[in-house]
């Protein structure tokens, strides 16, 4: 599902709902149904637990669309994720999803010549943040919907973090 995404982000900016929406379905289906077959990966680990990873989802990713600094779809495809995996291992997708996503966007930064204005946003951002308003209203190139902003598709961080930590899962897994 995540290649999938990170494909659709990469050619088009956009993650399709119909993959997301089929990511929650399966997500909370596979863990009921491994849940009563006592398959699940750990203790406690059932539809509820998917739940809990997409509310999870919501409560770190859904503030930063609001504040137009995320597409719906990276919020949609998170929650998708936190169905799968549920709230804990979710947090191990969020951190390298956050540490591949910051990478790329500094070289983003950098390739494109835009450190000094970048530090300019983030210090405006955070001053506006402070005040309780949202820096897109003044500064346009700080709305990810608008074409002047400089943005990057998080789809593919967030791929590259899922498969970061299933390798790291596999080789750190108790044997």
């Amino acid at each position: 599902m995540a290649v999938i995404a990170a494909l659709y982000d990469g050619w088009f900016r956009r993650i399709p709902n119909w993959l997301t929406l089929a990511g929650v379905l399966v997500g909370i289906g596979l863990n009921a149904f491994l849940a009563a077959d006592g398959l699940h990966w750990y203790d406690g680990y059932n539809w509820r637990s998917a739940l809990a990873g997409i509310g999870l989802a919501f409560l770190i990713y859904f503030p930063l669309y609001l504040l137009r600094g995320m597409g719906a779809g990276d919020v949609k495809l998170m929650a998708a994720v936190g169905a799968l995996v549920g709230p804990v291992n979710w947090i191990g997708i969020f951190v390298l999803s956050s540490v591949f996503g910051g990478i790329a966007a500094v070289l983003i930064i950098l390739s494109h010549g835009r450190f000094r204005k970048t530090f300019s946003n983030v210090g405006y951002m955070l001053s506006e943040l402070i005040h309780f308003r949202p820096p897109y209203m003044r500064k346009e190139e700080l709305d990810v919907r608008n074409p002047k902003a400089a943005t990057m598709p998080h789809g593919v961080a967030i791929a590259i973090g899922c498969a970061a930590f299933l390798v790291a899962a596999a080789v750190w897994a108790p044997k």
